[in-house]
């Protein structure tokens, strides 16, 4: 008798083997990787989590102060979520403890407008930045003589600090600057809402458009040179060959460069801090927080809680439909091609 086996059950038999010895593999892999994280997920959740949790216990705890019924000094106790009403629907306590709208001109009746000018602010800066900072990328990915100076010399205003950066924007746009000096005006830049934000938003632009200009610059050079040359060969024009070739292939880099400066543009408070104050239409959510602290700790918890819920909708609206689209749809082409 024989013994030898039937090839088809030979076959049969060793994808099987194959299949398993991956499984194991790979649980393995994940062993192994899941010990390599967790010592970073356990300094995350320290770094991280611990503060928002604590912040967020803090926001429903009543701040220390004078009781407007009996004038006399409280404690603060649990406040449920009073801080949020005050802030959302701009409530405040009243003679006898009732409950009013804010009047104008305090903290509390500057949530709304300070959360538009934030948006303001983030739309308009991260919108010019986007097209210049492509522009500078695209120059930037040709090959020519000092190539290396001229991306070192675009990264300087990058690289100074964000404080020094409004002090220098302060003095450029003072009454007697640069500013109206080179121009032949006199406007008092920091004196309005126009000229203010429109200072703020130069500032912010010189500052921050090498940042994206360095993170589309790196989209570009990962696309391979043979394709702009067989478009060529093809006989596609400039335009056809940005429009059909860089700008869907920089795709992917170019929202994670966008979803950063928004996400920093939200917190923005060290130009409008140090260039006007807050004054004049320039109050943005974070100057709002630091000015709060100042009276109270657990309403400007609360405040600040209420800020990372924003950034935090606007990063997951960036992520799941507009990043996580081009995510799948690669790797829907990886698959497409390993089958």
């Amino acid at each position: 008798m024989s013994t030898h086996l039937d090839p088809a059950v030979k076959s049969s038999k060793t994808p099987g083997s194959k299949e398993v010895g991956a499984d194991r593999k790979e649980k393995t892999q994940g062993r192994l990787a899941a010990i390599l994280i967790t010592p970073t997920m356990v300094v995350l959740a320290i770094v991280i989590a611990y503060p928002v949790v604590n912040a967020i216990i803090m926001s429903l705890q009543q701040d220390e102060g004078l009781d407007p019924v009996t004038g006399t000094f409280v404690a603060g106790g649990f406040a449920g979520f009073a801080n949020y009403i005050h802030w959302i629907f701009q409530q405040c306590t009243g003679p006898g403890g009732t409950t009013v709208s804010c009047p104008p001109g305090t903290l509390g009746a500057q949530f709304w407008s300070a959360t538009g000018v934030t948006f303001f602010f983030t739309v308009i800066t991260v919108f010019f930045e986007t097209i210049l900072g492509f522009w500078m990328a695209l120059i930037m990915a040709r090959a020519f003589r000092g190539r290396s100076v001229l991306r070192a010399a675009v990264l300087v205003p990058w690289a100074i600090p964000t404080a020094v950066t409004a002090k220098l924007w302060f003095f450029i746009f003072a009454f007697d600057g640069i500013a109206n000096t080179l121009f032949h005006t006199s406007i008092l830049w920091t004196g309005s809402e126009g000229p203010a934000r429109a200072a703020i938003i130069i500032a912010d632009i010189w500052k921050t458009t090498p940042f994206m200009a360095l993170l589309i610059l790196a989209g570009l050079q990962m696309i391979p040179g043979d394709i702009y040359e067989a478009a060529k060969v093809d006989g596609a024009s400039t335009w056809q060959r940005f429009r059909m070739i860089t700008l869907p292939l920089v795709k992917p880099a170019l929202m994670v460069a966008i979803l950063f400066r928004v996400l920093d543009a939200l917190r923005m408070y060290d130009l409008p801090a140090i260039m006007t104050g807050g004054a004049n239409g320039t109050t943005t959510l974070s100057i709002l927080v630091v000015n709060q602290i100042r009276i109270g700790f657990n309403s400007a918890a609360a405040l600040s809680t209420i800020t990372f819920l924003i950034i935090f909708i606007v990063a997951f609206i960036f992520v799941r439909f507009l990043g996580a689209n081009a995510v799948e749809s690669a790797s829907g082409e990886a698959k497409g091609k390993q089958k």
